[in-house]
């Protein structure tokens, strides 16, 4: 099995003070592993190299065995991305919409009222990350930081990624 993230003598630019440099970076699949120090705007760039989302100015990035830059198009683009589960704040929560509506647009855009086929796999993906089932019919605004953080890993874990990837802190 390749491993999961390959970086090397990577560097982007981005308008910091200094360019966003890696060395050599190897994780190998299974393994966990925290990168700390990035203030947020070079943990979005990061995060945007590995996704492919934007590529080195210098060095390689590879990702479960292929480079970043032989993505030809969008349509690879969002076939390659669909393997990353992102927990982010820069994923948007529907503040007005309840917990299960929000987990249930990782499956559907038919959220009034959730279909009991897509409800069944929302209370199972809540279940999974610690969402207590009376939370689900709660406005995501109405909610405690902790569960809106857990809603964000679980629309990450929906799809089963092959990469989970957490970016800076989420509050």
């Amino acid at each position: 099995m390749p491993d999961a993230l390959v970086l090397t003598n990577v560097e982007k630019q981005y308008g910091g003070l200094r360019p966003l440099r890696v060395r050599n970076l190897r994780v190998p699949a299974g393994h966990l592993t925290m990168l700390i120090g990035f203030d947020r705007p070079a943990a979005e760039v990061f995060v945007n190299l590995i996704t492919g989302a934007s590529l080195p100015d210098a060095g390689e990035v590879e990702i479960l065995g292929r480079p970043t830059r032989a993505i030809a198009d969008s349509d690879e683009w969002l076939a390659f991305v669909e393997r990353f589960g992102i927990v982010s704040e820069r994923i948007v929560l529907l503040e007005a919409m309840t917990v299960a509506q929000n987990l249930a647009l990782s499956f559907d855009l038919d959220l009034e009222p959730v279909p009991p086929a897509i409800m069944t796999r929302v209370e199972q993906l809540a279940s999974e990350v610690g969402i207590d089932a009376q939370q689900l019919e709660r406005r995501a605004a109405d909610v405690l930081p902790l569960v809106r953080s857990q809603i964000y890993l679980a629309r990450a874990l929906a799809f089963d990624p092959a990469i989970l990837v957490l970016e800076h802190r989420v509050r």
